[in-house]
């Protein structure tokens, strides 16, 4: 494995073999935190947006699914 940073990006080089299941488990990963990294959220502005989106979900689909 190679690491390289230039002044713009880092660049990681990996041989061939690598299980790619795996290397993708990494690039979500570093996906998150990139999307992440100047949030200025909290666990709690999370947890209640996942709440509502919850909620609305099952408001848009509960007919749907109980008859």
């Amino acid at each position: 494995m190679v690491i390289e940073r230039t002044s713009e990006e880092i660049i990681i080089r990996l041989p061939a073999y690598v299980n790619t299941d795996d290397l993708q488990r990494l690039v979500d990963y570093l996906t998150y935190k990139e999307a992440t990294a100047q949030s200025v959220a909290t666990q709690d502005d999370v947890d209640s947006l996942a709440a509502d989106v919850k909620q609305g979900w099952w408001a848009s689909n509960r007919n749907r699914l109980i008859k």
